[in-house]
């Protein structure tokens, strides 16, 4: 099968040029400025850009949490992921009290048969031994080439400081990257028990126990344990200026750290936790407060910040009501678990589909970052970061034939109706948006059309990474 797509005007990281693209079968065969070629489908694509499709780095899919299970699978996340441009996607493993090669063949298992857009995991380590440390090195062995570590969730997922440096330790000789949630676990578990025994139980508690000198600390105390294990560092969720500061610092020193950050931290603030419908907005670490969107927003124009990811960890905020997705009945327990105490609100965002319109919008359209640049951030990068590049995360002779199709002049009343996230709700409803995908090819399929979803449960591949590069 072949596709032509021409008149359109390609964006890659490097480039912008009016080109012709023939796909044939699930790669890219030929890029030139004029290309005939009668056998091909024709895709005409004059007055659009040609972008590759999106590479979001940060997803939870299924994840078991405080009694519930985030809503989107890996076929309604790859799903929304597609509608907004995105067609590559990485996941994260729990570490259950199994070998980490049954708990990557557990989730191969849970994703395989759901999965709608080409997927990859990270493996969590929240639990160190003899035994782990044996089992680190496979991993590049099984296509997983980063770990994630946190230094908050006591009793849960933390890793204290000297279990994190052996196995950034490992990580660094093995060309595994270590990504760390970075914040305190101690000053947050006393602040919430005093919030608590106070009678402080609304969803801003949830901010205000999570100081952002924690995130500050904990980054720099992540790249001091980086720099002296020799490991390379990926800082997740960056959502404190001062933690770009700490991100600059560490780099400017030598050590091979880069950062992400997210939508909801350039967009909203603590203060949206305020609203009576607040839960929505709780996630970890919590959005802070607008210096922060400040010094975020320079980090991602002057380079310090790499990613623009998404974290996306989406639950109902009313689970008690069933929502209709795909003609189906569907409610899944979410924010409401947490209606009395802010501890038991299920942290976390939706965001898939999300990310680039919104990014594009407020980012591209304000004259903040090129075109160019916002490729760069949310496909080239992190696939160049996460071993991926140059399969995925550019428009290139042998490259996978993802590609999103761009309107720049489409405009829309954005909302739940356009993410096709399986939750009831979305942070940016209403918000008007100009620039949206309107076709959307996986591996030379086409998957999104306007409105229209041709994509397939199963359909979607587990993408075996490479070692990344450090940019």
């Amino acid at each position: 099968m072949k596709t032509l797509i021409k008149n359109g005007t390609l964006i890659t990281a490097e480039t912008t040029r009016k080109a012709d693209i023939l796909v044939e079968g699930e790669t890219i065969r030929r890029i030139d400025d004029h290309i005939e070629d009668p056998e091909a489908a024709l895709v005409d694509a004059t007055g659009l850009f040609v972008l590759p499709g999106g590479v979001d780095p940060h997803v939870h899919l299924e994840l078991p949490m405080m009694g519930t299970i985030s809503a989107d699978d890996h076929y309604t996340g790859g799903k929304a992921a597609a509608f907004g441009g995105t067609t590559t996607m990485i996941d994260f493993v729990s570490q259950e009290p199994v070998s980490l090669a049954e708990n990557i063949a557990r989730h191969r298992a849970m994703a395989d048969p759901k999965a709608s857009i080409d997927y990859s995991f990270h493996m969590n380590i929240t639990h160190f031994d003899d035994q782990v440390a044996e089992e680190l090195p496979d991993l590049p062995g099984m296509g997983v080439t980063s770990i994630k570590v946190f230094t908050a969730y006591n009793g849960r997922l933390r890793l204290d400081d000297g279990n994190i440096f052996k196995v950034m330790r490992i990580g660094g000789k093995n060309n595994l990257l270590t990504m760390v949630h970075a914040e305190n676990g101690d000053v947050i578990d006393i602040l919430v028990a005093e919030a608590l025994a106070a009678g402080k139980t609304k969803p801003i508690q949830h901010a205000l126990t999570r100081p952002a000198w924690g995130e500050v600390e904990a980054s720099l105390r992540a790249a001091a344990l980086a720099a002296q294990a020799d490991s390379p560092l990926y800082l997740v969720h960056m959502n404190v200026s001062g933690e770009v500061d700490q991100l600059a610092y560490a780099r400017k020193h030598g050590v091979p750290a880069m950062g992400e950050t997210c939508p909801q931290y350039l967009f909203f603030t603590e203060e949206d936790l305020k609203r009576p419908d607040g839960a929505k907005w709780i996630c970890s670490p919590p959005m802070r407060k607008a210096v922060d969107q400040k010094g975020l927003w320079a980090g991602l124009e002057n380079e310090t910040i790499q990613v623009l990811a998404t974290d996306h960890c989406p639950f109902f905020f009313n689970g008690r009501k069933p929502i209709m997705y795909e003609g189906k009945e569907v409610a899944i327990p979410g924010k409401e678990l947490g209606e009395e105490v802010f501890t038991l609100i299920p942290n976390g965002l939706p965001g898939l589909a999300d990310r680039l319109p919104v990014f594009w919008t407020h980012a591209v359209n304000s004259g903040r970052i090129s075109p160019n640049r916002f490729v760069e951030l949310t496909a080239t990068n992190p696939a160049k970061i996460f071993g991926l590049y140059p399969k995925k995360g550019t428009l290139a002779v042998g490259s996978d034939a993802d590609i999103a199709i761009w309107d720049p002049e489409k405009e829309l009343n954005y909302g739940v109706q356009y993410a096709h996230h399986r939750t009831d709700y979305n942070l940016y409803e209403g918000w008007k948006l100009r620039g949206y995908p309107v076709k959307v090819f996986l591996r030379g399929k086409i998957i999104v059309d306007g409105q229209n979803w041709f994509g397939k449960a199963g359909e979607g591949r587990f993408i075996h990474r490479q070692p990344g590069e450090i940019i």
